[in-house]
């Protein structure tokens, strides 16, 4: 009785590992076979939103500090900065790419690239209507949000109506991401 037994949890054992060991090399086989593709989508995805927040851009190249991008036009000529942002939100990180101008005074625009905020509420922060409040928005100064009423300040943005936790999010991480970027290109 106890051979059989002894026999069958060996069996067990040895089909276990089987599994676990074709499961574990499948996983690794099929990361390393998408992990290149995933990293392209996201450097064209990246470039997209660049090239969104600046029309003319025709070069985008990495200033090798942080992921900031110095953004020129066909002639050379500087448009300006883009870099990456990111931060907590009401449910979850959230992602941006920021335009400046050249003299980091205002903002080109802004792009939502990863977002996990409420459906329907908080998602609008990815919207037409609330991006556009960042084109030309004056950033000498730091961002505001305000509620229920129109901007009165050019370094004013109306929060979302209910979602005032994701506005306050994306305000949050751009103040404190262009405080960075403004240390690191112009030292200091």
């Amino acid at each position: 009785m106890f051979n059989i037994f002894k026999n069958t949890f060996v069996k067990m054992i040895v089909a276990l590992t089987a599994v676990s060991v074709v499961s574990g090399v499948s996983l690794v086989l099929v990361y390393n076979y998408s992990m290149p593709k995933i990293k392209v989508n996201i450097e064209r995805e990246k470039n997209s939103a660049i090239k969104n927040i600046f029309p003319g851009a025709v070069k985008i190249e990495k200033t090798g500090k942080e992921e900031i991008f110095r953004v020129t036009d066909k002639t050379g000529k500087l448009l300006g900065y883009a870099f990456i942002a990111k931060g907590n939100g009401y449910q979850g990180e959230i992602k941006l790419i920021v335009g400046v101008d050249p003299e980091i005074a205002k903002m080109q625009g802004m792009e939502v690239i990863e977002s996990q905020e409420t459906p329907g509420l908080g998602a609008e922060i990815a919207g037409e209507k609330f991006r556009e409040q960042f084109q030309g928005l004056s950033i000498t100064h730091d961002v505001e949000y305000i509620k229920n009423r129109k901007p009165q300040q050019p370094y004013q943005i109306e929060a979302i109506t209910g979602a005032t936790i994701s506005s306050r999010a994306v305000v949050n991480i751009i103040n404190e991401r262009i405080h960075e970027v403004r240390r690191i290109l112009k030292g200091g």
